[in-house]
């Protein structure tokens, strides 16, 4: 035996425990301790299967994604565990996921903790549990359920694995004593893959898929992961599970699970920055400024972590609606069982309205979520560097504007920094944290440390107008309103980049987001040359004729009453024949290739500025925000990594036709694709020198 895998024998049992922290990940040395300790069980009557630590194997060791997996490989080892001549019982505690929960699935029995949950993650990564989870758990649970948990992806407590059967008792106290109790009352094998399959209700199963093809749209997973789980039924258990080994293994070798697994690692490593060596402050109390829906939701994400939040807003009426507006989204939470009653009163009760500035003297961090016009947010910061305390953090909410110029005005430029959170604060993942030319390690270091708290993704940017996010975007609008005016109608543009993978075309969101606030953004920058007019001069016409979007009932598209669906305006599509008469254009028909491409070469080649600028530390930072904040399929593994999968010689090629057909105003190469491009480089090796 191996330090990681060792036995025990207590009576008639074998104990084989592992510890293999920080959470016991099935690596090489754990397959390969457990089928040495199973071989060697003697004349043991039961054998549990136990982790030390806080956790059951919480799934793969990620050391060894995209690697040739060594033998024995986690097929041998379940095997092994079926094949051991003793009844096996898994002792489960903390998270038993993927191949973890493939592991428990190999034992005779299952004892879970009253606090344990299970499940498989593993459709984030673009693949499905491939060790006979779709094999086994059918057996124990049906077709319908199995494939619920595949494609969710989201874990299951201890409860519910019992009452839909994956598990047979839940344990109170230690899980090992309980485990040796049930082992005590065991006598025969039940190998779970002798089980058969229950009957599959065809009604419940075309609604697990309905939402799997809804929330998961475009993803190859699904599809693959539900044939898989349907050969179950169809096949014997030998040939079913040599189908799902198949299946598994035509998409770990596929594109989209090596963009999913960009992702993965990339969200991991955006937290760290270089050079970085400041400790965090500590946090208590949190202030946030302006309750409107920016700063309510920004409130409720750190109330859900359990911080007490102080709420202010100059208006009172403004600070009594938002207020409101939090109770209610908590009451709605409750009665659609996300949580209970009480856990809802108690994250509201953390959320305290604050009468004054003065409320802010005590908080460790402050920020500020007021409207987006610099002589405003400059007034907060006045007011909030006579109240708070010297070494409090504050920051500002901005999506777009200068946080050294915020900075400028206040007495300790080092403690200031920007925090963009997206709407909405409390559900969306990503956090911008904007570092100024004069901002601490220390305040940057406590900026991190805050979002890992409040579960958020962080990605840290230098200043520039608009941050990575949203000053990539500009050359992804630019183009998508261009294409309009040129030839394509709005409702083309969106189907296009839906069809890629989008979640919603640009069309119809800058109607949800409202055309008045792109309208007033624009009046503080020069056209023509911080953007193009005629890409915007749809959106600014229909503002003028106060057609705003979905808040008034109609933008570039139509609303009716009580319905969010875009429904195709003629007057807008004579509107934009006007416009385009006006600037001389012949319109022509536009094919979704076309769109697709300029859009995304638009996005890539500011990205490619971003990173040479280093305004982004890294591309996959840059994928990271667009994932989590723009909607960016995931399987296609963000623009910077989308670029290098069409090759930058590609990019660059396509950028040179159109700078040859529009001019060298908005399609000129940048300079970092043109030397990754001639050295046959790649974005996600590129670094920049010191």
């Amino acid at each position: 035996m191996s330090e990681i895998v060792t036995t025990e024998r207590r009576g008639d049992c074998l104990i084989i425990k592992v510890n293999n922290p920080p959470v016991n990940a099935l690596g090489f040395a754990v397959r390969e301790g457990v089928v040495k300790a199973l071989a060697d069980v003697g004349d043991a009557k039961s054998v549990i299967l136990h982790c030390e630590g806080r956790t059951f194997f919480a799934g793969a060791d990620i050391t060894e994604f995209g690697k040739p997996m060594q033998s024995p490989n986690l097929l041998d080892m379940i095997e092994a565990l079926e094949a051991c001549p003793a009844p096996v019982i898994a002792a489960m505690q903390g998270t038993s996921l993927g191949g973890g929960l493939e592991t428990a699935l190999g034992c005779d029995y299952r004892i879970i903790d009253r606090k344990g949950r299970v499940g498989y993650p593993e459709i984030e990564l673009g693949i499905f549990p491939g060790a006979g989870g779709t094999q086994r758990s059918p057996r124990l649970i049906g077709i319908s359920e199995t494939l619920k948990m595949t494609l969710d992806g989201k874990p299951i407590g201890a409860a519910k694995a019992v009452e839909i059967g994956l598990c047979d008792e839940v344990a109170d106290g230690d899980i090992l004593e309980n485990a040796f109790a049930f082992a005590a009352a065991v006598t025969d094998k039940r190998r779970v893959k002798d089980l058969p399959v229950p009957a599959c209700d065809k009604s419940e199963l075309d609604g697990v898929l309905a939402r799997a093809n809804k929330t998961r749209r475009g993803q190859l997973a699904v599809e693959k992961a539900t044939e898989a789980v349907l050969a179950a039924a169809e096949l014997s258990f030998e040939d079913a599970l040599k189908k799902e080994r198949d299946l598994f293994m035509e998409l770990v070798g596929g594109s989209q699970a090596a963009a999913m697994r960009h992702l993965f690692f990339s969200e991991r490593l955006s937290a760290k920055v270089d050079g970085l060596a400041a400790a965090p402050k500590s946090l208590g109390l949190i202030g946030v400024v302006g309750a409107g829906t920016m700063g309510g939701g920004i409130a409720m994400a750190f109330a859900n972590a359990g911080f007490a939040v102080r709420l202010f807003d100059a208006n009172a009426d403004a600070l009594k609606a938002g207020r409101e507006r939090i109770e209610n989204l908590y009451k709605a939470s409750a009665a659609k069982g996300r949580m209970s009653e009480a856990e809802a009163l108690d994250r509201l009760d953390r959320i305290q309205p604050a009468d004054d500035w003065s409320a802010f003297a005590a908080c460790d961090l402050i920020i500020e979520a007021v409207f987006e016009r610099i002589d405003v947010k400059r007034s907060v910061f006045t007011e909030l560097d006579s109240v708070a305390r010297p070494d409090a953090i504050i920051a500002t909410n901005t999506s777009y504007l200068d946080i050294d110029e915020i900075a400028a005005g206040t007495k300790d430029p080092t403690r200031i920094l920007g925090m963009h959170f997206f709407s909405p604060a409390n559900v969306m993942r990503l956090l911008e944290i904007v570092r100024g030319k004069e901002t601490s390690d220390e305040a940057l270091a406590t900026a991190l440390d805050a979002a890992k708290r409040i579960r958020k993704v962080p990605v840290v940017s230098g200043v520039c107008h608009g941050f990575i996010g949203n000053r990539m975007l500009k050359g992804y609008g630019r183009e998508a309103g261009l294409c309009v005016i040129e030839g394509a109608t709005p409702q083309e543009v969106d189907k296009a980049l839906y069809e890629f993978g989008m979640p919603m075309g640009p069309m119809a969101m800058a109607d949800l987001a409202g055309l008045d606030i792109g309208y007033d953004n624009r009046r503080s920058l020069k056209a023509g040359v911080d953007y193009e007019p005629l890409a915007s001069a749809l959106h600014d016409r229909l503002v003028e004729m106060d057609r705003k979007g979905q808040k008034n009932g109609a933008g570039i598209y139509r609303y009716d009453k009580g319905n969010r669906t875009p429904q195709p305006d003629p007057l807008v599509d004579d509107l934009i024949e006007d416009i385009a008469k006006e600037h001389g254009i012949e319109r022509r028909a536009i094919s979704s290739d076309e769109i697709v491409e300029r859009c995304m070469l638009g996005l890539i080649n500011e990205g490619a500025a971003i990173l040479a600028e280093g305004i982004a530390q890294r591309s996959s930072d840059i994928d990271v925000v667009y994932a989590n904040g723009y909607g960016f399929p995931r399987y296609r593994g963000g623009p910077m990594f989308y670029a290098d999968e069409l090759g930058l010689d590609h990019a660059l090629a396509r950028i040179e036709h159109y700078q040859s057909k529009y001019g060298s105003k908005w399609w000129t190469p940048a300079p970092l694709i043109v030397e990754l491009a001639t050295s046959g480089g790649k974005f996600s090796t590129w670094k920049r020198d010191s």
